[in-house]
C-alpha cells in the first residue's frame, strides 16, 4: 500500500494533468432548422449527417484542434434505409452521413477550433459555392454571422475575402441555424 505522501503525490499529478486537458475541450455544436421545409445538415469531419425535420435541433460534439471543419444544409433530399440517395443541393456522393464536402450550390459554415495554443477559434459563412438555404453561424464568444441571400454580407463571396472571418474565445461552443 502507498503511503500517504506517496498518494498525496499522485493525487496532484492527476489534478494537474486534468486541469491541463481542460484547456482543450470539445466543442457543442447546436443545429436547428427553423425553417418550414426538412434540412439534412451535414458535417465534416465529424458528425455526417442526418435529416432535420422543422423545428428540429441535432447537436454534435467537435474536438478541439479541428480544422476545416465544415456545416452546411442539404435540401430536396431522399435516402433509403441503408442511408444511400441524392439530394437537390449541397449532395456529398449521394450519403446521408457524409464524408466528403458537399456539392454546390450550398450555404457553408466553417471553422477551425484551438489554434494559436487552443486559445483562438475561427469561424465564417461562405457562398463562395452559392447559396441553398438561409444560415446564422454563432460561437458563444463572438458575433452572429447571417446569411439570407447570395449577396449577404456576412458571407465569404469570394476566397480571399479575409474581411469576414471571425473570431472567438478557445473553448466555445457553436450554434447554426438554418431559416434564422
Amino acid at each position: 500500500m502507498a503511503s500517504p505522501a506517496t498518494s498525496s503525490a499522485i493525487l496532484v499529478v492527476v489534478l494537474v494533468a486534468t486541469l491541463a486537458a481542460g484547456g482543450a475541450n470539445a466543442a457543442t455544436f447546436t443545429i436547428t432548422n427553423r425553417c418550414s421545409f426538412t434540412v439534412w445538415p451535414a458535417a465534416t469531419p465529424v458528425g455526417g449527417g442526418r435529416q432535420l425535420s422543422p423545428g428540429d435541433t441535432w447537436t454534435i460534439n467537435v474536438p478541439a484542434g479541428t480544422s476545416s471543419g465544415r456545416v452546411w444544409g442539404r435540401t430536396g433530399c431522399s435516402f433509403d434505409g441503408s442511408g444511400r440517395g441524392s439530394c437537390a443541393t449541397g449532395d456529398c456522393g449521394g450519403a446521408l452521413s457524409c464524408t466528403l464536402s458537399g456539392q454546390p450550390p450550398l450555404t457553408l459554415a466553417e471553422f477551425t477550433l484551438g489554434t494559436s495554443g487552443g486559445n483562438r477559434d475561427f469561424y465564417n459563412l461562405s457562398v463562395i459555392d452559392g447559396y441553398n438555404v438561409a444560415m446564422s453561424f454563432s460561437c458563444s464568444s463572438g458575433v452572429t454571422l447571417t446569411c439570407r441571400e447570395r449577396s449577404c454580407p456576412d458571407a465569404y463571396q469570394y476566397p480571399s475575402d479575409d474581411s469576414k472571418l471571425r473570431s472567438c474565445n478557445g473553448n466555445s461552443n457553436y450554434r447554426v441555424v438554418f431559416c434564422p
